[in-house]
C-alpha cells in the first residue's frame, strides 16, 4: 500500500512540476521517498536487465547522452535520469517518470550518479556495470579533497564484484587505480593518438603520483589534465593498455570530432561524431566500452555515435534571432580549459559560424554563479587559462560576464591580461543574453560559458522566449 501511495504522490508531483513549467527532476523522488524510503530499491528491482551507473567528476551527462542513443538504436527501452540530476531523489524521478509512462517495463536504467552518491546508489541500484570517467578538482566546498571522491566511487567499485563490469579511463591514474585486480571484469579505454598531447603540462594540479609507493609518475605524453601515457618510475603502477581505444583523431573546432576507433579482439570503425573536443572523444570511448559490454554490435555502436547529439547545455547549439547560441556548461579548471580550447580551435563554432579556418573573432558570454550546484568557492576560477582569451586576442570579440559573480571573474580577466575595453560587466543574465546577441552578428555564433545554475537560467530564459523546448522536453528527442 505505501508503495502504491509513494508512486501516486510522485507522480503527481511530477505532472504538477511539468505544468508549472518546471523540470520536476528532484522534488516527485524526494516526496515519493519520504513516503517510502525503499522505492528506489524496489522499483530498479523490476528492471528486465539491470542498472547502469556512469560517474566521475566530468562528461557523466554526455556519456550518458551518448550511451543512451546507442542502446536506444539497439532496442533497450530505459529508465534514464535525462535531465542530470543525479542524487538519490532525481534517480528515484527518472523512475517515476517511466513509471508513468504506458508501455512494457524497461530494460535497463541507465544512471548518471554524482560521485558522493555512489557508494548509497550501488547499494537501491545493484547495477550489473559502472563507468567512470575522470577526477579533477570540483566543488571543493562539497567533497574536500580529490582523495575523498576517488574513495567514495571506489567504494561503489568495490561493491560491484564479480557480479558486474567495471568500465575504468585507462588514461587518468586515478580511474585505472580502481581496476587493479578485478581482472577481466575491467575495461579500460583511452586515446592513442601523440598528436592530440604535450610533452609538459602545467596547468593540472591533480595528483600524478603512483598510488602504490606515491613516486611521481612519469608521463610520455599528457592529453590534457593529468590524463596522458604514464608509469611508475619504480615499476609499481602503470597505464593499463586500453581494450577500446581512439587513434587518428580529428578535432574539428565545435563542429564535431573524428577517430578510428579500436577494440580489441573485434577489430577497428572510422566515427565521425557532431559532438566536439577532445573530452567528447573519452566520453565517446566510455559509452562504446559500456555498449559493447551490454551485447551491442561494434558497428551498430559506431553508427548510433555518428548520429549523436550533445545533451542540454553541452555544446548545444540553439538558433537565436538569426545566430547561434553555443552553451558549454562549466564547472572545473580542467573542463573550462578544454572548452576554451575547442572553441578557440581553427574550425567555426557552429553551422552558420563561417568557413573550417575562419578565423573572425568570436564573442563570449561568460556566466558564473556560486549557488550549491556551481560550488559555493569560485577560487578554482584562477586556475583556468583564461591568458589564451588574451594571447588569441584576435579571434576574440566582446566578452560579457554576467551571474551572480560577474565581477569576480571580470577581475580574473584582468589579471589574465584580457583588454579591460573587451570586457563588459552586465550581472543580469536576462540582459547579458540581450547584450550579446546584440554584439553578434546574424549568421554568427555567440559562445556562452556558464556554470551549472547559470546554464539552466540561460535556457530557461531562450526556452521562454520560444527558440527551444524545455530542457526536460529537449532530451526525450
Amino acid at each position: 500500500m505505501r508503495d502504491l501511495l509513494a508512486l501516486w504522490a510522485g507522480r503527481a508531483v511530477l505532472k504538477l512540476s511539468r505544468r508549472l513549467g518546471h523540470g520536476g527532476s528532484s522534488l516527485p523522488g524526494r516526496v515519493a521517498l519520504r513516503i517510502q524510503p525503499a522505492l528506489l530499491r524496489r522499483l530498479a528491482g523490476k528492471l528486465r536487465w539491470g542498472s547502469v551507473i556512469i560517474t566521475g567528476t566530468n562528461g557523466k551527462t554526455t556519456t550518458a547522452r551518448l550511451l543512451s542513443t546507442i542502446l536506444q538504436d539497439a532496442g533497450y527501452r530505459l529508465v534514464h535520469n535525462r535531465s542530470g540530476a543525479n542524487l538519490k531523489e532525481g534517480l528515484t524521478s527518472a523512475f517515476l517518470e517511466d513509471a508513468a509512462a504506458a508501455g512494457r517495463r524497461a530494460d535497463i536504467a541507465l544512471m548518471e550518479v554524482d560521485e558522493a552518491t555512489v557508494p548509497e546508489a550501488v547499494r537501491e541500484l545493484r547495477p550489473l556495470g559502472i563507468v567512470v570517467t575522470n577526477f579533477f578538482r570540483d566543488q571543493l566546498d562539497r567533497y574536500g579533497e580529490l582523495d575523498t571522491t576517488v574513495s567514495l566511487v571506489g567504494r561503489g567499485t568495490d561493491a560491484v564484484g564479480g557480479r558486474g563490469f567495471v568500465v575504468l579511463n585507462a588514461d587518468d591514474p586515478l580511474v585505472a587505480a580502481l581496476g587493479r585486480g578485478r581482472g577481466e571484469r575491467a575495461v579500460f579505454y583511452g586515446v592513442e593518438d601523440d598528436r592530440c598531447g604535450k610533452r609538459t603540462m602545467t596547468q593540472t594540479r591533480e595528483q600524478r603520483h603512483c598510488l602504490t609507493c606515491g613516486r611521481e609518475l612519469d608521463y610520455s605524453v599528457f592529453y590534457y589534465g593529468h590524463l596522458g601515457r604514464y608509469a611508475c618510475p619504480g615499476g609499481d603502477f602503470r597505464r593499463p593498455a586500453p581494450d577500446v581505444r581512439a587513434g587518428a583523431v580529428c578535432l574539428e573546432g565545435a563542429r564535431g570530432a573524428s577517430f578510428t576507433l579500436s577494440v580489441r579482439g573485434e577489430g577497428e570503425v572510422r566515427v565521425a561524431m557532431p559532438v566536439p573536443g577532445l573530452y567528447n572523444v573519452y566520453n565517446a570511448l566510455a559509452a562504446l566500452a559500456a555498449a559493447l559490454e551490454l551485447g551491442v554490435p561494434l558497428s551498430r555502436a559506431a553508427a548510433s555515435l555518428e548520429r549523436a547529439r550533445a545533451s542540454f547545455g553541452r555544446m548545444e547549439v540553439i538558433p537565436v534571432e538569426g545566430r547561434n547560441v553555443l552553451l558549454a556548461l562549466v564547472k572545473n579548471p580542467t573542463g573550462f580549459n578544454q572548452v576554451l580550447e575547442t572553441l578557440l580551435g581553427d574550425a567555426p563554432a557552429a553551422d552558420g559560424a563561417g568557413e573550417v579556418g575562419d578565423r573572425s573573432p568570436r564573442n563570449f558570454l561568460i556566466a558564473i554563479n556560486d549557488r550549491y550546484a556551481d560550488g559555493t568557492d569560485i577560487s578554482w576560477l584562477w586556475d583556468v587559462d583564461f591568458e589564451v582569451l588574451a594571447e588569441r586576442g584576435a579571434r576574440v570579440g566582446e566578452i560579457i560576464v554576467s551571474g551572480l559573480r560577474a565581477h569576480d571573474m571580470a577581475l580574473r580577466l584582468k589579471y589574465a591580461g584580457v583588454p579591460e575595453a573587451s570586457v563588459r560587466v552586465v550581472p543580469g543574465l536576462s540582459e547579458a543574453l540581450d547584450r550579446a546577441l546584440a554584439v553578434t552578428a546574424k549568421g554568427k555564433t555567440l559562445l556562452v560559458t556558464p556554470t551549472y545554475t547559470a546554464m539552466l537560467e540561460l535556457r530557461d530564459i531562450i526556452s521562454r522566449r520560444g527558440y527551444a523546448p524545455p530542457f526536460w522536453e529537449a532530451e526525450k528527442t
